[in-house]
């Protein structure tokens, strides 16, 4: 099966500036995404940015001579519009599979990535396919940054949410806070495959209204009947880094790991 990887990256953050170029454990965290997917089944991992000192800051671990960094322009609104001009350039046909790799996954399981893309290619009515995970505490449950998802039986979502969903009735008899059940949620895990040419769509439509009122790209797609396809993780995700206690864990985890790594 062949599928490429794309991993948009961009300098400016709010809360992290700079952030794809940090240090964790002496290389830098777009570095370490890139060295993640590599060792996925990808034929091609890429960076889209729109910055020279992330694209100077990036090569591919397996050897190739091949620059790997796309420059896309800075006025982009999103990563999925950063992927989808990294698409265009490359002259990949529609029904080429491409995996939006997020830029700040230094840890992201090379297994999940090629997970998402063969999870696409066997559903040929998919435009989308993407993972979740059990839901582990309630404080999690209810958490808004939290971004949960329900799916039909054979794997079609039918929603995203920031809201606690699906929504126990009986475990919450006194409102929202006195909720004791989040047994079956899923957190959405934000790794996701798209066909080429259903990426194109998606990026040249309108904001959706749900999309617009849950600050959540992928109800885009869904509110407009492509048909995004969910599958648990085969393996347990890798944190992501949004804040500095994050990257601070990452540092602890890089420095665990190349320990453990030594002789």
């Amino acid at each position: 099966m062949v599928h490429h990887v794309v991993i948009p990256a961009r300098y400016a953050s709010t809360r992290l500036p700079g952030k794809p170029l940090l240090d964790i454990g002496g290389r830098t965290m777009i570095q370490r995404v890139v060295e993640q997917a590599a060792a996925s089944g990808a034929d091609q991992v890429l960076v889209a940015t729109d910055d020279a000192r992330i694209a100077a800051a990036v090569h591919d671990p397996r050897g190739r001579a091949t620059p790997i960094a796309v420059m896309t322009d800075a006025a982009l609104p999103s990563g999925t519009d950063r992927v989808a001009a990294a698409a265009r350039q490359q002259g990949w046909s529609d029904d080429t599979i491409v995996v939006n790799v997020q830029g700040d996954e230094p840890f992201v399981p090379p297994r999940l990535i090629d997970q998402v893309a063969s999870l696409l290619a066997h559903d040929p009515l998919a435009a989308i396919a993407t993972l979740a995970t059990p839901i582990e505490s309630l404080h999690e449950f209810l958490d808004p940054n939290v971004v949960k998802v329900v799916f039909a039986a054979d794997g079609a979502a039918l929603y995203f949410s920031r809201a606690p969903i699906p929504w126990s009735r009986d475990g919450a008899g006194a409102g929202l806070r006195s909720q004791t059940e989040f047994s079956g949620a899923l957190r959405h895990v934000g790794l996701y495959a798209y066909r080429v040419g259903a990426l194109k769509r998606i990026t040249a439509m309108a904001p959706s209204t749900y999309e617009l009122t849950e600050k959540l790209e992928q109800l885009r797609a869904l509110q407009a009947g492509l048909r995004i396809t969910v599958a648990l993780c085969a393996e347990s995700p890798g944190p992501g880094i949004d804040t500095d206690a994050d990257l601070q864990r990452a540092r602890t985890r890089a420095a665990t790991e190349t320990g453990a790594r030594r002789p």
